[in-house]
């Protein structure tokens, strides 16, 4: 007689070296494609096993992430390709569809959308997309997805200050950067300085407040 359970752990073991064939074909693809290239997307291994990637894209041109860089964190669940792979953004970021606090991501093909035949390239590819194309109405994070309909000026130039940032992208406005300077001074974290900044339409008073509060 088999041991018992050990028909399910070999399943789960041909279940794991699927998806390790899967994603070290589609990590090539992603290397050698010209369109991944040519948007300046890529990806690196994090370990040897191939369960988690680090992947990295270019901001999209005209939009306020223009010339940022945003690393990704890929985990590659054992179930893959039927389920999707675990991605957040590591480079934070101000947009209504990922959590300016966490990273997390609300993408449709990331959740109930996802078909086992979509690829690595294909989630990169989404994900600089969602940059160039928010939507608002399904936010992950209310408090920018609220600035981004109110208020959409303040929105692209609070964006293009969490790139300048956090994703190296050119210098933006110098009125947020004097108040952010400023917030600093006191001794609060740079950080908690911007994120609070940012939440509060960048009035100094109410952001001090909340930054106290904390």
């Amino acid at each position: 007689m088999w041991p018992q359970g050990s028909s399910s752990s070999s399943a789960d073991t041909a279940m794991a070296n699927i998806a390790v064939q899967r994603i070290k074909r589609e990590f090539k693809e992603v290397l050698k494609s010209e369109e991944t290239s040519k948007n300046q997307i890529k990806v690196d291994l994090v370990d040897e096993n191939f369960t988690e990637l680090r992947g990295e894209i270019a901001g999209p041109p005209d939009t306020p992430y223009e010339g940022g860089r945003y690393q990704l964190e890929i985990k590659i669940p054992e179930t893959y390709p039927f389920n999707p792979p675990k991605v957040r953004f590591i480079s934070k970021i101000w947009h209504p569809n990922i959590s300016s606090v966490t990273g997390a991501i609300c993408l449709d093909i990331l959740k109930d959308q996802w078909a086992a035949a979509m690829t690595l390239r294909t989630v990169l590819l989404s994900l600089q997309a969602l940059l160039a194309a928010a939507e608002p109405d399904d936010p992950q994070d209310a408090v920018v997805a609220n600035q981004y309909k109110q208020n959409p000026e303040m929105f692209k130039q609070t964006a293009r200050l969490w790139s300048h940032v956090y994703a190296g992208a050119p210098i933006s406005s110098p009125d947020y950067t004097r108040k952010i300077d400023k917030l600093c001074a006191m001794g609060f974290d740079k950080n908690a300085v911007i994120a609070a900044l940012s939440s509060k339409s960048w009035d100094v008073e109410t952001a001090t407040e909340l930054l106290l509060s904390n």
